[in-house]
């Protein structure tokens, strides 16, 4: 499971002080497009979520349900006048007893599973080459070989963010520069 998006990289700006990519629980993520105000509210809610279920069964809380906590809040905001939509879409995911899950959530709350999918800016052109690219076989260096392919054509600036989910140890793992440098030669 490969979560990856693009930080902003300004002269001014401090690149880790924007958060893309959300660790849910140990074995779940989520990366966002959009108002990243309003998908740090929602990613917020949903650690809860998953620490209330993993206190309350002792075990970690499916990713289906986990995205569907997230959907209901922002299908909530939908229904009364007065109340702003959440103006982000999530793509939430993870390891679980299942296997691996990929979910997106979008602003009216619908969720739908995807085997890979792309979501914000440059989306179309990403989902074209995970289309052409994507196979129930790739191994985690080739998707990661993919993921900087797609972010080299949709994006001009700005520095890569990687997070692996993998499902030997259902673990979340951020990438560090030094692996992301690696991966691209």
């Amino acid at each position: 499971m490969l979560f990856a998006t693009v930080k902003p990289k300004t002269p001014l700006m401090v690149p880790e002080s924007i958060e893309k990519i959300f660790q849910l629980d140990d074995h779940a993520a989520a990366v966002a497009a959009g108002l990243l105000a309003d998908a740090r509210v929602l990613a917020n809610q949903a650690r809860v979520r998953a620490q209330i279920h993993r206190i309350t069964y002792e075990e970690p809380m499916d990713i289906w349900s986990l995205a569907r906590s997230v959907a209901d809040r922002m299908q909530i905001s939908t229904l009364y006048a007065g109340l702003r939509p959440y103006g982000v879409s999530f793509l939430i995911g993870g390891v679980d007893a299942t296997g691996n899950h990929v979910i997106e959530v979008d602003p009216s709350g619908m969720l739908y599973e995807w085997y890979a999918y792309a979501i914000g800016r440059g989306s179309v052109l990403a989902n074209k080459i995970l289309r052409q690219r994507w196979k129930p076989s790739l191994n985690e260096s080739e998707a990661l070989k993919i993921a900087l392919e797609i972010i080299s054509k949709t994006e001009k600036e700005g520095e890569a963010d990687i997070a692996i989910i993998r499902e030997e140890d259902k673990k979340f793992k951020k990438l560090s520069e030094e692996e992301i440098k690696k991966a691209k030669s």
